[in-house]
């Protein structure tokens, strides 16, 4: 439960809605959580307030989404179970940087970097490659809400990309990835793969297959650089911000630091029956 504090009310404050009526549609997906007990979801406010906020403050949209998002939680134990940072097989990965948050882009949506040949496929799991990025994501949600809220632009650098990167991707894995995508609150405005190899197509195809025509349209593929515009792009895309190696080393520091968030998530996945 959650009480309508002053706290809460500045909140939604700078909300296009009525803030008294935002509350109340807060305080109706509170009372349906908790009168549904199997979706065992967060019931605090800013977590029903940036669900209810990315589903365009619409209640039963909102309703649906907690639902499926919880639900991927429960059955994803492989991406959502025993998130410790300091893992070994995380640790490689963090130091790796197979997922960087950069910060807002000129339209103030969230941009991450998403290295998908960072890792070596003879040596890491892609499991635990998604795991670590959902680790990521979730510890970013936590701290840049406002900007998460807005969207989420990928950049995907496929620098270094090996047939054992894609062989490691089978489609039932390509699936649940893209299922993931759309799972989560915040919602891709932008998926760019960037230094992609010459057959790069044939490959995303599979990712197409499962994608809703709105993901499908927001794809785009190039050959260098990109056309996100943002203040902090990493050298490594032309820019001026941290280079992979430093954001890695950022990120690597806030999980651990945070390790005790990963333990509270741990509680909010849907009863499986």
């Amino acid at each position: 439960m959650w009480s309508r504090s002053s706290s809460s009310k500045r909140q939604v404050a700078t909300s296009d809605d009525d803030p008294d009526k935002v509350l109340r549609q807060v305080q109706e997906l509170s009372d349906w959580l908790l009168a549904n007990p199997q979706v065992n979801g967060c019931n605090s406010f800013e977590n029903l307030y940036f669900f209810l906020r990315t589903s365009k403050f619409d209640v039963e949209r909102t309703k649906k989404k907690l639902k499926t998002f919880y639900q991927m939680r429960a059955e994803r134990t492989e991406w959502f179970d025993n998130r410790d940072p300091k893992l070994p097989e995380i640790q490689e990965l963090l130091d790796l940087g197979v997922f960087l948050p950069l910060g807002p882009d000129a339209e103030q949506r969230m941009v991450v970097v998403i290295r998908t040949a960072a890792h070596d496929p003879k040596k890491h799991n892609q499991n635990n490659v998604f795991k670590t990025s959902k680790m990521i994501l979730d510890l970013l949600l936590k701290l840049e809400p406002e900007t998460c809220a807005r969207g989420m632009v990928a950049i995907l650098d496929m620098q270094g990309v090996q047939l054992g990167h894609a062989m490691q991707l089978n489609p039932k894995l390509i699936k649940r990835s893209v299922e993931s995508w759309t799972a989560y609150p915040c919602q891709p405005k932008l998926l760019e793969f960037t230094n992609a190899p010459r057959h790069v197509n044939i490959f995303l195809n599979t990712f197409r297959i499962f994608m809703t025509p709105k993901i499908r349209s927001r794809l785009f593929v190039r050959k260098e650089g990109t056309s996100v515009i943002c203040d902090q792009l990493p050298k490594e895309l032309g820019g001026q911000g941290l280079g992979y190696r430093e954001l890695a080393l950022k990120w690597k520091q806030l999980l651990e630091e945070n390790a005790d968030f990963y333990v509270e998530q741990d509680k909010y996945k849907s009863k499986l029956k």
